[in-house]
């Protein structure tokens, strides 16, 4: 019996690599094949050193020469490789092969499945970190369909053997997850990195789908990665599904707008809109070229020092019904934001954003860490030909609206604002609407909250009916729109 002492912490014992892939290999309905590009078979060889790999590995291979592996898995139209397509094809193909090859009726308990990776590791040069697609395609019963998890990896090691050993390592946290862990996708998550030290390795994208992840939504998913520190931002379209930055903004122009959205009101569309006309009409940005961006950072999501999740789905839910693409990020300073954005481009960028949010930006606070202090950070911000669209603020005790031109930045920033401005740096939003500068989001919560009457129309169009409809930001309907409803039933 282990001794137990008295000021002990209980801490979780995380099983060693070997234990998982042993374990799988013993378990004898566990059977699949691995296909691994661009990395060695490295996940496989874990595999293989455990003992018992007969049971558990019908196949294992590489498709190295581009040749061949367009022969096993399709042509790609855009030509690369190391992408969500050619891994989905990996996936689809392999799959396949197992259904046929292995009889159901001689094997009626097997739970196949499929690991797949294509990953592209650090050049000679040491340019490219490297980067690369994983995934799982698995049963948790035989009679279902399967399920189907897909992660982007982004490297952070200056040696490729480091990298390999790496992968091989998050492969079969992937592997022993889904089999294990697919209950608890949240400590999935978490366990992707046992035994991976997490600097040396990033996860900015993960999907779950199938018949065991039903009850899972991608979007809160995508919080976690940015909660546990898994990476610094996570996006996600419309239709709710998350998407991998780079592939989204690579080689685009990008106006972005930050803000809490809770709700979105008339104020932070009118201001999306003005500022989209203006940046379409900047020298070399292409329309269809152009992303438009809002983003929300974790520090907006933390209510009383923790994170709201069902607060953050209610933003979620209307950002997306309004056909915004949003950015999860863990950037508290406009600056680490467009550093970001150049990691993928070097087109135009913009941001939008209201005097009180400029005012901060001027604020020397927030930049004491930075050995430069807000010049290094001025530096970073505005390198790439920035342009902030500014929009303009009322003031609440004089009722003067505060522009560009008579903004109030600390004594020592006026010369620096100045330099800024006189540059062209920061442009004011002139066709702003004056019957909207009075709406702000804190109210408008607060109004829905204390059931009162009139925020309705501080909101884009639709936006209220939704709130009303699923009962966002803890809404509830008064005796009368009850009772209405009620009246209105067939």
């Amino acid at each position: 019996m282990t001794i137990v002492l008295k000021g002990d912490k209980q801490i979780e014992n995380i099983p060693s690599t070997k234990s998982k892939t042993l374990r799988i290999n013993l378990n004898e309905d566990i059977y699949g094949t691995f296909a691994e590009i661009g990395a060695g078979q490295e996940t496989v060889r874990n595999f293989f050193r455990a003992g018992g790999a007969s049971g558990t590995i019908a196949k294992a291979m590489s498709a190295y020469d581009k040749d061949f592996s367009d022969a096993i898995y399709g042509l790609e139209e855009d030509g690369r490789y190391v992408t969500q397509s050619r891994l989905k094809k990996m996936l689809d193909h392999e799959t396949r092969l197992v259904e046929e090859r292995i009889s159901r009726k001689k094997h009626p308990n097997k739970l196949f499945f499929t690991y797949a990776n294509t990953v592209a590791t650090i050049d000679f040069t040491k340019k490219y970190k490297g980067h690369g697609w994983v995934g799982i395609r698995f049963q948790a019963d035989p009679k279902e369909n399967y399920n189907e998890i897909i992660l982007h990896i982004r490297f952070h090691q200056t040696d490729a053997r480091l990298q390999q050993e790496t992968l091989g390592v998050l492969g079969v946290n992937l592997i022993y997850g889904a089999f294990y862990k697919h209950d608890k996708p949240r400590k999935l998550l978490k366990y992707l990195y046992d035994n991976i030290d997490q600097d040396t390795l990033e996860i900015d994208m993960i999907n779950f789908s199938g018949p065991r992840f039903l009850q899972v939504d991608n979007r809160l998913m995508s919080l976690q990665l940015v909660k546990n520190g898994m990476t610094e931002a996570v996006m996600f379209g419309p239709d709710g599904n998350n998407i991998l930055p780079a592939a989204l903004l690579y080689k685009k122009n990008i106006l972005g707008l930050r803000g809490s959205f809770r709700p979105v009101t008339k104020v932070n569309m009118t201001m999306y809109k003005r500022a989209y006309e203006m940046f379409k009409k900047e020298k070399k940005v292409d329309p269809k070229k152009t992303e438009v961006i809002f983003e929300i950072t974790l520090s907006n999501l933390r209510a009383e020092g923790k994170i709201d999740e069902q607060d953050f789905m209610d933003r979620a839910e209307l950002l997306c019904s309004l056909g915004q693409t949003v950015m999860i990020s863990n950037f508290q300073e406009y600056y680490k934001l467009v550093e970001y954005f150049s990691r993928y481009t070097k087109c135009r960028m913009g941001l939008s954003m209201g005097v009180s949010n400029l005012v901060d930006v001027f604020d020397e606070k927030y930049y004491r860490h930075l050995s430069g202090g807000i010049l290094e950070a001025f530096g970073k911000l505005f390198f790439k030909d920035l342009r902030v669209y500014l929009y303009p603020m009322k003031d609440q005790e004089s009722g003067e609206i505060m522009t560009s031109d008579n903004l109030k930045v600390h004594p020592r920033m006026k010369e620096l604002y100045k330099f800024f401005k006189f540059n062209g740096k920061v442009v004011d939003i002139t066709d702003f609407d004056r019957n909207t500068l009075d709406i702000y989001s804190r109210e408008v919560l607060q109004m829905i909250a204390g059931n009162q009457e009139g925020w309705e129309d501080m909101l884009p169009e639709g936006v209220a009916d939704l709130i009303k409809e699923k009962k966002l930001f803890g809404y509830v309907p008064n005796k009368n729109e009850a009772y209405e409803v009620e009246e209105s039933k067939p």
